[in-house]
């Protein structure tokens, strides 16, 4: 792997454009220098908003795949740069995954991972997403799923936390497909950049702490933030292990819920 030939984007450098309505990308995965993107039309999940189908309901409740937080970052956003068949190149390059690692440090970037017991019996990284947190929004960036649903179980947690932890905006730059058949809606720059402003604020929770909240079934404990608790494979490995909060697929298991989160308030 080539290193980057350019310093990766300072910290406050990335949290001020992203307040101002503006991200990076590069042309592809070999590119040195970045461009910055203002969308006129600029793409939400309102958070009382998300649409899951009845067949998605039921892979969450049957905790299909053990869901974590700030796990795997790097593994995360080097996964959403793979090449895929529609997309065989990427906006996501060195430069960039240098940078948000970076963010990521800061804690101001996140993932959520999807994982899911291998042939050796190691959990492995089957989907997931990554974004940008300030104040009470959350900029999605891009997901990855190498199993059917995982990446949608990713968004419908990170969702189910944004609301426990007392976020307000799911910023998803773009409008897809997919998105919008999740409950996506389409605004302009304009009115997207008020609601950046709406979002001003410290949120109740960490992203981590809600996680914590969902997966052991009690309340979040002061501490639990970027990176803390459980780490890498040993960690995951707990979660997937028979009996363990993450895996109990019981009455009170996590997937059951988040789905009854929403159900709560639809």
């Amino acid at each position: 792997m080539h290193a980057p030939t350019r310093p990766p984007i300072p910290v406050e450098t990335l949290l001020l454009a992203y307040r101002s309505g503006i991200f990076p990308m590069a042309d592809n995965r070999e590119d040195t220098e970045v461009f910055w993107v203002e969308p006129r039309e600029r793409a939400i999940i309102p958070l009382e908003g998300l649409h899951l189908s009845k067949s998605l309901k039921k892979v969450i409740r049957a905790d299909r795949f053990t869901v974590t937080v700030d796990r795997a970052f790097e593994r995360v956003i080097r996964a959403c740069a793979e090449p895929r068949p529609e997309h065989p190149e990427t906006w996501i390059s060195e430069r960039i995954v240098q940078s948000y690692i970076g963010l990521h440090r800061a804690g101001h970037a996140h993932s959520v991972e999807c994982w899911q017991t291998g042939e050796e019996g190691w959990p492995e990284l089957v989907g997931g997403l990554y974004g940008v947190s300030f104040d009470r929004a959350f900029c999605g960036e891009s997901m990855f799923s190498r199993v059917p649903d995982a990446s949608k179980v990713a968004l419908a947690w990170l969702v189910a936390l944004m609301r426990r932890a007392g976020m307000v905006l799911l910023d998803c730059q773009f409008m897809t497909d997919h998105l919008r058949s999740m409950g996506a809606a389409e605004l302009a720059q304009t009115d997207y950049r008020k609601l950046v402003e709406g979002a001003q604020g410290q949120p109740k929770l960490s992203l981590g702490m809600a996680w914590r909240s969902y997966a052991s079934g009690g309340v979040a404990a002061a501490g639990d933030g970027v990176g803390a608790g459980i780490g890498a494979a040993e960690g995951v490995a707990e979660g997937l292990a028979e009996g363990s909060a993450l895996g109990d697929a019981g009455p009170s298991s996590p997937g059951k819920r988040i789905v009854q989160s929403f159900t709560q308030t639809s």
